[in-house]
């Protein structure tokens, strides 16, 4: 449960900074919404990919399930690992295409 939390928060926050900056461009400097979105995927991509592989490398030690007391922690490592992973190319490629879309 833990893991999920931190995922829907991480995500979130991911595509709200994209959006927001398309949203800005858009209304600050009347930019087309694809010229909007292409410019904030291009400036957001270095901060969107920091904060989620430093979130990655956080959870390894736990995915790995080195210690005592591992084998209760590991599942939610893996998931919070995959979860990211997936939530990332989810982030990159499937928020620019709603944001054009609606």
């Amino acid at each position: 449960m833990i893991g999920i939390l931190l995922l829907i928060g991480i995500v979130k926050k991911n595509a709200i900074m994209m959006i927001d900056f398309a949203l800005v461009a858009q209304r600050e400097h009347g930019m087309t919404p694809h010229d909007a979105i292409m410019q904030a995927c291009l400036q957001r991509f270095r901060p969107i990919m920091m904060t989620t592989l430093c979130a990655i490398m956080g959870a390894i030690p736990i995915a790995l399930g080195l210690g005592a007391g591992a084998e209760l922690r590991q599942p939610m490592g893996v998931a919070i690992v995959g979860g990211l992973l997936f939530s990332q190319l989810i982030t990159l490629f499937i928020t620019p295409v709603l944001f054009l879309l609606f």
